[in-house]
């Protein structure tokens, strides 16, 4: 099992949580990005900065993936084809995407850029707060657990 990092978009306080657990659990973690993402220096992390461009990173997590790793993203496009590698998706919030879920947050996220384009202001997702950090570690630490 490894954990890849879609690190472009990543809060740093889930970056800190990511580096701790997988050095704690001895699981190498891949942080994938286009710019340079400073982590700290441990022989299970590490960093992959690709060029940039649209999708770049995300295509190197796919191409790079593998079923029972772990895939840290809010991408939803990235999520849904890391699920399909048999990959497990969870969300820098602690959510967890499956085959189940990803085909309805497929459709509004499509649905959400359709009015975007059209003009309308939509907002962001809320600042991450210290339960959605706390959401986040713990099931990342189930799902570490799962591994031994």
């Amino acid at each position: 099992m490894k954990i890849w990092v879609d690190a472009d978009a990543c809060p740093v306080a889930v970056r800190e949580i990511i580096c701790r657990a997988a050095n704690r659990t001895e699981t190498p973690a891949t942080f994938v990005a286009n710019h340079f993402i400073r982590i700290p220096p441990s022989k299970f992390l590490s960093m992959r900065q690709v060029s940039s461009g649209f999708d770049v990173a995300d295509d190197e997590i796919v191409q790079s993936v593998e079923a029972g790793d772990i895939v840290i993203s809010s991408d939803i496009p990235l999520a849904a084809e890391a699920l399909e590698k048999g990959a497990i998706v969870i969300t820098s919030r602690g959510e967890r995407y499956t085959l189940d879920n990803i085909k309805p947050r497929l459709n509004m996220r499509d649905f959400m850029e359709t009015m975007r384009s059209s003009g309308v202001q939509t907002g962001g997702p809320p600042a991450l707060s210290q339960a959605d950090r706390q959401a986040f570690a713990n099931q990342l630490d189930r799902l570490l657990a799962q591994k031994s």
